[in-house]
């Protein structure tokens, strides 16, 4: 037989270790509940806001800043609950099984999942900016808050951009080796990776000459 296709003894504890992925079960039912109650808050202030506008209406009262401003919390409640839903279904795509939803989503890896949560975080940060600008309390603490949150954005603006990068040029040598770990772990229960003689070629390939 030759020697690059023996069966591979399996490594001690290795189906063991494996399967402690399922821990990660519990760490998904708690965020998901978690987006579950968000989702219900931002319904219910949904209610609350439709009928303060019906009341308004009724009062003759045009001023729309206050509800503007409790439209726009629903807004970030909502958002909020979105970010706990990615990181739920991620955990779940990531660790136990793949879905076609984290796939339509464009979540198939732990980098995209942090791209997309940096993405709604970002979105989260213009809409709570936004509140502060309607309100327009104090036009100074608004200039403070607003180049804060100009910088927190920015950094993670950059932060992305790096990352994606970096994903880019790693998935160009990784994504054979880790459409096959998916298949052997999730189809075949397959705990131990085995090393391939076109994968040590590639990692040799990536290895910079000294």
């Amino acid at each position: 037989m030759d020697q690059d296709h023996r069966p591979h003894a399996p490594a001690p504890f290795a189906q063991a270790i494996g399967r402690t992925r399922y821990m990660v079960l519990l760490a998904v039912a708690a965020v998901l509940l978690v987006s579950a109650a968000l989702f219900v808050v931002g319904a219910l202030q949904a209610l609350a806001a439709i009928w303060h506008t019906v009341q308004a209406g009724l009062r003759g009262e045009t001023s729309s800043v206050g509800l503007t401003i409790e439209f726009l919390e629903i807004v970030s409640s909502m958002l909020k609950a979105v970010v706990f839903y990615l990181v739920g279904i991620g955990l779940y795509s990531l660790f136990i099984a793949p879905l076609n939803l984290t796939a339509a989503l464009g979540v198939e890896s732990f980098g995209d999942l942090e791209s997309r949560i940096v993405s709604v975080v970002i979105v989260i940060l213009a809409v709570t900016f936004l509140e502060h600008f309607i309100a327009w309390k104090d036009p100074a603490e608004l200039v403070q808050f607003g180049g804060t949150m100009a910088v927190v954005v920015a950094s993670l603006v950059l932060f992305q951009f790096h990352a994606s990068r970096t994903r880019h040029e790693q998935k160009r040598f990784d994504a054979l080796t880790e459409a096959r770990a998916q298949r052997e772990l999730f189809e075949n229960d397959t705990q131990q990776r085995e090393i391939r003689p076109e994968e040590q070629a590639a990692a040799s390939d990536q290895t910079p000459s000294g």
